[in-house]
């Protein structure tokens, strides 16, 4: 079934249940498990002519390096041996790139439910984008929208 799952974790709480989940799952397929955390660029970022200072994307990684070792430290707490990744880049080019290069079965991330229409427009979502590229199934777990 699943031999290979990329848990794409970005530290909320939809994040965490997700990896909570996958974590389960893994366990009872014996599946081998890698961690992505993708240091994203939000274009608010980029200055003139698309340049991004050094300082900023340093900044960026040293963030998302905290989140995927949060997610590693959950894992091994929950007795996982799992191998992290960190990347810099969009969100759904670089879930797919690594699903691709690690040939992994199972991609799984967090959902959270936007309430309104236009906030779901307006944001997007990765979890819609990954359906269309995504080199494997997707599970996407939801979080309760209990506080």
């Amino acid at each position: 079934m699943y031999k290979k799952i990329l848990m794409a974790f970005n530290g909320s709480r939809e994040g965490r249940a997700a990896l909570l989940e996958s974590a389960e799952i893994a366990a009872f397929l014996k599946a081998e498990t890698h961690l992505l955390a993708v240091a994203g660029m939000p274009p608010s970022l980029f200055l003139t002519e698309g340049f991004l200072p050094e300082e900023l994307l340093e900044e960026e990684k040293k963030r998302t390096q905290e989140i995927l070792d949060e997610g590693i430290k959950l894992l091994k707490g929950k007795g996982f041996n799992t191998t992290g990744h960190l990347t810099v880049g969009e969100p759904v080019e670089e879930i797919c790139r690594v699903a691709t290069e690690l040939g992994v079965d199972l991609i799984v991330l967090g959902h959270r439910q936007r309430l309104s229409f236009a906030a779901r427009w307006w944001k997007g979502s990765v979890g819609a984008s990954l359906l269309d590229y995504a080199p494997c199934s997707i599970l996407i777990a939801r979080a309760s929208l209990a506080p």
